[in-house]
């Protein structure tokens, strides 16, 4: 065996959604985000077009970031729809993170890989960023509100109308115990095809 199987079990195992709320004030430090995103890079990406692009948001792109949230929020949803409580995680999360990393997949210009090949190799980085995340202690949390596949969006990542925001990941040090969860058995979601 190549690697330690039964620390990789746990690494994928432990990995959990901890939400910007549960974090603590300690510092997540530059080093550890090129890691993370360094480790992303090694996602699965079909004719290697390594579609993932990544904007990260620091010190006080977090406020900028903030304020771009709640602005187009309040800009795109009509007035008798608006959720204060929703509002308020737009506002507050970024400014309860360590660092926000918008999470982008760049449309290919010739078009040859079909765009949700493009989405699911992005997904894959994403989930090694949540891998290298846990490895650090680090809580992680994978956010997709409607309001982050608009042109509003695109055009405050600075990003091409045939890219897309895919999430915006949050990253901190937890306050929290880590917390437990459960699977269900393969069983129930596995079909032996034998014959």
């Amino acid at each position: 065996m190549r690697f330690n199987l039964s620390e990789i079990n746990e690494l994928i195992r432990e990995r959990r959604t901890i939400y910007p709320e549960q974090f603590s004030d300690r510092k997540v430090h530059k080093e550890q985000v090129e890691t993370i995103l360094t480790n992303a890079q090694w996602a699965p990406t079909h004719g290697n077009t390594q579609p993932w692009r990544f904007k990260v948001f620091m010190n006080d792109g977090l406020t900028n970031l903030s304020d771009f949230l709640a602005e187009t929020y309040l800009k795109l949803t009509p007035k008798e729809i608006q959720n204060d409580a929703k509002l308020a995680k737009l506002l507050t999360r970024p400014l309860k993170s360590s660092v926000v990393i918008a999470v982008c997949m760049e449309r290919q210009a010739e078009e040859k890989i079909l765009e949700i090949e493009e989405i699911e190799a992005v997904a894959c980085a994403i989930q090694n960023m949540h891998l290298t995340a846990t490895a650090y202690g680090l809580g992680g949390f994978w956010s997709t509100p409607k309001l982050i596949y608009t042109s509003e969006m695109n055009q405050f990542l600075g990003i091409n109308d045939k890219d897309k925001c895919l999430g915006l990941f949050y990253l901190g040090y937890p306050a929290i115990e880590w917390p437990k969860s459960h699977r269900k058995p393969i069983e129930y979601t596995t079909e032996w095809k034998t014959q």
